[in-house]
């Protein structure tokens, strides 16, 4: 976990310096070396801004609100505990009223993360499946995932939607802008870190309820249709979105089919 969360800083890192550079250069071709400053600063501000208020910043674009303690006492203690034995701080908890079950996980890290779960998540998952799921989230908390996570969400979600602003030509210009905002995700974003969160859950709660959540979230996916913008896919345990389109780029989950097979097999494979 050491490594991974060290690993994440990196990339971060890497992806502020690397778009502050890239600015610099675009600054440069239109005002000059004040234009490369001007452009350079504005690049370093926004990634600060994203490292502060990201997590607000994908809360409101999903639409999770602060959690009321009175809605439901059991799951802020049960997420208290689990957060005690995953080694992090508490996250702030958020309700998300939808009816399609799902949750993520984002923020900065061990010390500030914030976790929202949706209502149709709470009624449609047993307890210890419930714990299960949470304790998954808590895992990408603890590697600092949730770092890269939100970085990369935000870059491409900003990225698609400024296809937005192309009016009648908005359709061909998210197929523009579509593709570097994938190849930033995936850049970032490493299908191994599902793995790592799945054996981290497995080992808090037991191989066979983060399997039983996994199967039980896919088939979720396929009795119901998931709206959100695809830059969104990394934040969720399971994928919501049907395999097609601009969503199919933005993919970054292994099989779920593979991973309830290495967990059924002790984490093997």
């Amino acid at each position: 976990m050491a490594f991974a969360a060290a690993r994440n800083l990196l990339k971060c890192w890497l992806l502020v310096v690397g778009l502050a550079v890239v600015f610099a250069g675009l600054g440069w071709v239109i005002g000059g070396e004040r234009g490369a400053m001007l452009f350079a600063l504005c690049s370093l501000l926004a990634a600060l801004t994203a490292y502060g208020f990201g997590d607000r910043a994908l809360l409101g674009m999903l639409g999770g609100r602060p959690y009321a303690l009175a809605e439901d006492p059991l799951l802020r203690s049960t997420l208290d505990r689990l957060a005690a034995q995953a080694g992090v701080m508490p996250p702030k908890l958020f309700l998300i009223d939808d009816p399609f079950p799902r949750a993520f996980a984002a923020g900065r890290g061990p010390r500030s993360s914030s976790v929202a779960i949706s209502t149709g998540l709470l009624g449609a998952v047993p307890p210890r499946e419930l714990e299960a799921l949470l304790a998954h989230e808590l895992g990408h908390v603890r590697s600092r995932d949730v770092l890269t996570q939100t970085f990369a969400v935000l870059l491409a979600a900003t990225l698609l939607e400024l296809a937005r602003i192309g009016g009648f030509l908005s359709g061909a210009l998210l197929y523009v802008l579509a593709p570097p905002a994938s190849a930033f995700t995936h850049l970032l974003l490493s299908s191994k870190r599902e793995f790592a969160a799945d054996a981290f859950a497995a080992r808090l709660c037991g191989w066979e309820d983060v399997a039983d959540v996994l199967l039980r979230l896919e088939k979720a996916g396929d009795l119901a249709r998931f709206s959100a913008s695809p830059a969104v896919e990394p934040l969720f345990a399971v994928s919501p979105f049907a395999a097609e389109g601009v969503a199919r780029m933005f993919v970054t989950h292994p099989p779920t089919e593979k991973r309830v097979e290495r967990l059924r097999t002790g984490g093997a494979g």
